[in-house]
């Protein structure tokens, strides 16, 4: 998974412009003058959240925050987590206070919450991704949401002054099939986009079965005609089709 999987600016070695790229490109380039603004980067697994963002950061020379998972095991309480992503922001930033910590943040054009935060399990750290816990926690990720939006509305003018940038998924799985709701349920995906644009700038990671040919082509050497039928199977999930193709090599 991990080959096609970016996690910084430094992997992008290989990226196609699409047309979510440059609405990403649109809505980032106002971080460099404006504060207090929350962006969700959406999309189905396999579309590369992850790359458009950090191609994007890097096109626009933007200075974030790249926040990163403390979570020592998948066993432990929300208000731990809560805490360990503080004191990981708190010592990395050598704040002294709550406050030394939102004005160092404020110094960035956002806080940012991608792979170093969701999936740290695959980059060779001994720390559990975000995305591992909430997987395993059943009902103590709500409590975790709940303790950021009070921390949010607790220190909403610190808040006014920064950015953030967040890599959203919300995953279920059915039948053992692993479905996401922003994406894969039709009318109700869109619904719920459409819920979360009235409060937030929301950028959609989708691809239309020419671009991901291009992205796929430019990764992985072989038959048009095979990659074509991999779109057929998987949709326009460039990553899934990368790495299938591998497999069948």
């Amino acid at each position: 998974m991990g080959k096609y999987k970016i996690n910084s600016v430094s992997d992008n070695g290989v990226f196609v412009v699409t047309e979510s790229f440059i609405k990403l490109c649109k809505i980032f380039k106002i971080l460099k003058n404006k504060r207090g603004k929350i962006i969700h980067v959406i999309g189905a697994p396999g579309t590369g959240k992850s790359a458009n963002i950090y191609a994007a950061l890097e096109e626009l020379g933007l200075k974030v925050y790249d926040v990163k998972s403390p979570i020592e095991n998948a066993d432990i309480s929300a208000d731990e987590v809560f805490k360990g992503v503080y004191k990981e922001i708190n010592e990395d930033l050598g704040a002294r206070s709550k406050d030394e910590v939102y004005e160092s943040l404020s110094k960035y054009d956002a806080l940012l919450f991608a792979d170093r935060f969701h999936d740290s399990h695959l980059m060779g750290n001994d720390t559990v991704g975000f995305s591992v816990w909430t997987a395993q926690a059943g009902l103590k990720p709500t409590k975790f949401y709940l303790m950021c939006i009070h921390e949010y509305f607790n220190e909403r003018n610190a808040f006014k002054n920064i950015n953030i940038i967040l890599q959203t998924a919300w995953r279920f799985y059915f039948r053992g099939k692993k479905y996401d709701v922003f994406s894969d349920l039709g009318i109700m995906s869109k619904a719920v986009v459409a819920l979360m644009r009235t409060f937030f700038d929301v950028v959609v990671i989708s691809y239309s079965p020419q671009e991901t040919f291009e992205i796929v082509k430019s990764h992985v050497n072989t038959d048009d005609q095979l990659i074509e039928s991999y779109i057929q199977k998987y949709g326009s999930k460039p990553r899934l089709i990368c790495q299938s193709l591998e497999k069948d090599e």
